[in-house]
């Protein structure tokens, strides 16, 4: 990997647990790069909901099923790949979070916010997973 500076992978069992274990992950790479603070917990909520939807919506808290985190650091900036193991789906059929039929719904907002906090965001989904790749610069 040309020009990176950091670069780490984590395996994370489909299970609740691992749901708090992404956030120390992060501000580990923080650490290691400067981020600036308002930058940085943008970074930590999209990748934390982007973690949480392949556990629960990918996955299916299947404790079988790994999820994977990939952090690529470069100068200036952060590639994170989230990993499932599901079925995929479509990311054009989910529905608008602003449209009035789904303002009440209790999902549905994760990969609205996910693209409205990071720079460049990628879904790649197949019947034997799905990517999020999200760029973030700062």
């Amino acid at each position: 990997m040309e020009d990176c500076l950091f670069a780490k992978i984590a395996l994370f069992r489909s299970e609740k647990s691992s749901m708090s274990k992404v956030e120390p992950l992060l501000c580990d790479l923080r650490n290691k790069v400067k981020i600036p603070d308002d930058r940085f917990y943008n970074l930590l909520i999209a990748a934390t909901e982007a973690f949480n939807n392949a556990i629960v919506h990918g996955n299916k808290l299947d404790p079988q099923k790994i999820v994977e985190v990939e952090l690529i650091c470069k100068e200036g900036s952060l590639q994170i790949n989230i990993r499932d193991e599901g079925e995929g789906f479509d990311p054009e059929q989910v529905a608008d979070p602003r449209e009035p039929e789904n303002l009440l719904k209790e999902n549905g907002r994760g990969i609205f916010l996910i693209k409205s906090l990071i720079d460049k965001v990628h879904i790649d989904t197949s019947d034997s997973g799905t990517t999020v790749e999200m760029i973030f610069n700062y």
